[in-house]
């Protein structure tokens, strides 16, 4: 008896943490695949856009390769990325369908949206504003009646939008668009009078332009929104992985290396909601 109780312990001291640790969900799948599939948008810098050399940049994503780097050390291997891009219109069906495991964009968390994926920790704070050429001024929404006014569909903005038209009684045309891209093309070209988005994707719309001078951007928010990257709903697990580096960011305030990257050419001073979010979000690990 002795003799096999000693080679039993033998063999559970030299079984591997992670050979005995079970995963479940996304993790599992990950784990099984050796891949995980980030879900993008192209044209939403600085969040999320193509770099000039064809790969995909931004604020969000480097937050989503520090998820990555945790999820390597998790689950004790070298993970390949596939990067698939994704659009307003199909950005949340592509995880409810398994297309993709995680949501890297400029995607604002609502409760209504969490009826279909579930969202980390928030990732960045901003708010809805109008951008239109210099020639034009600055507008608030009460000069843009009979105006054209270009917004992306199924966006949060375009629901804000409607609803503060109607009460101020502007009768504005909302013309919607596809993507950012595209809504600054049609501003260009005179086709809207003015672009509503948030205020952070229009920023690096104007710094990625090269006729950046040509445009202004309203420096007030007709909006709230609480950015954070969606997940599959119900999957604690992989759900607890990302909060956990995003908190650590906050603690360490390693995020504002990766703001300071992306929105320091922007302004030399921090808006003071960023800074309430690295507070809030400062979650304890112990």
């Amino acid at each position: 008896m002795r003799v096999v109780l000693a080679v039993l312990l033998f063999t559970i001291s030299f079984v591997s943490p992670l050979a005995a640790q079970q995963f479940e969900g996304t993790l599992q799948q990950i784990k099984k695949s050796g891949e995980i599939r980030i879900g993008f948008r192209e044209a939403e810098p600085p969040m999320s856009f193509l770099a000039e050399d064809g790969t995909p940049a931004g604020y969000t994503i480097d937050i989503c390769m520090q998820i990555v780097a945790a999820l390597d050390r998790k689950l004790g291997t070298r993970l390949k990325i596939k990067y698939v891009p994704v659009t307003a219109d199909n950005r949340f069906s592509s995880l409810t369908d398994g297309k993709i495991d995680i949501l890297c964009g400029s995607t604002t968390n609502t409760l209504a949206r969490r009826e279909f994926v579930d969202f980390t920790q928030l990732t960045f704070v901003t708010g809805a504003s109008l951008m239109t050429l210099q020639s034009a001024d600055l507008p608030d929404l009460a000069s843009l009646n009979r105006k054209k006014i270009g917004v992306v569909q199924n966006t949060t903005t375009i629901e804000v939008l409607y609803s503060l038209l109607d009460q101020a009684k502007v009768n504005a045309r909302v013309v919607r668009v596809t993507t950012a891209s595209d809504g600054l093309e049609k501003l260009r070209s005179g086709e809207i009078d003015a672009f509503a988005a948030d205020q952070v994707v229009l920023i690096g719309l104007i710094t990625t332009a090269d006729d950046a001078n040509d445009f202004g951007i309203s420096s007030g928010v007709f909006s709230f929104e609480p950015f954070a990257l969606a997940l599959r709903r119900n999957d604690a697990d992989f759900r607890l992985v990302a909060d956990r580096v995003i908190s650590h960011l906050y603690r360490s305030r390693e995020i504002l290396e990766i703001y300071d990257k992306w929105m320091g050419k922007f302004s030399k001073e921090r808006p003071a909601a960023f800074d309430a979010l690295i507070q809030l979000n400062a979650t304890p690990e112990g």
